[in-house]
């Protein structure tokens, strides 16, 4: 039986211009921060994340962030 009662997978994208410009510009360190900040102040906890790497354009890959997040109702 799972220790949570609702999850919520939140979807964080490494810029595309960064990508364009430079060949890769990663993830944006401030925004998961301030997002994972937000969310844990609503009792959300990370419980699983995995960073994908996705073919952007042709030539070009890029990084996302998926986190799993989870709480307790009640």
């Amino acid at each position: 039986m799972s220790n949570y009662d609702e999850f919520k997978v939140i979807h964080i994208v490494e810029g595309g211009c960064g990508t364009l410009l430079l060949g890769a510009s990663g993830l944006p360190i401030k925004k998961i921060e301030s997002t994972l900040n937000e969310e844990a102040a609503d009792g959300w906890q990370v419980v699983f994340q995995v960073i994908e790497k996705k073919r952007f354009l042709l030539f070009w890959t890029r990084e996302a962030l998926l986190v799993t997040l989870g709480r307790k109702l009640g």
